[in-house]
């Protein structure tokens, strides 16, 4: 399964439309994800045999979106994501709330 098959399945369960990067629909309410960095972890006999990516979700809304953060929040850590950070922004420009979230994942190299 790949990285990205597997947030769209941790997020599954929230009811807002959930997107790779872009959203381009109508709702005022969305969640975007994307790989931010993934970082060499472990070398064995001259090889990668893991590495570090670093995930950020984005939760974007024009109403209260405390409740969606905690359920992200929630999902990701019951999939075994480690929270890294979160920072909240107001878009100005488009009126939406953003709440950027950050995780880190290891992934083993086959």
């Amino acid at each position: 399964m790949s990285l990205n098959s597997l947030i769209l399945s941790t997020l599954a369960p929230i009811t807002d439309p959930v997107k790779f990067r872009v959203y381009t629909g109508t709702s005022t309410t969305y969640v975007t994800f994307f790989e931010v960095i993934d970082v060499p972890k472990l070398h064995a006999d001259d090889e990668l045999k893991k590495t570090e990516t670093t995930i950020q979700v984005d939760v974007w809304s024009k109403g209260n979106f405390i409740p969606l953060v905690k359920q992200v929040k929630q999902l990701m850590k019951d999939a075994g994501f480690s929270y890294s950070s979160g920072r909240d922004f107001y878009e100005t420009d488009t009126k939406f709330y953003h709440y950027a979230l950050t995780y880190k994942y290891p992934v083993s190299i086959s």
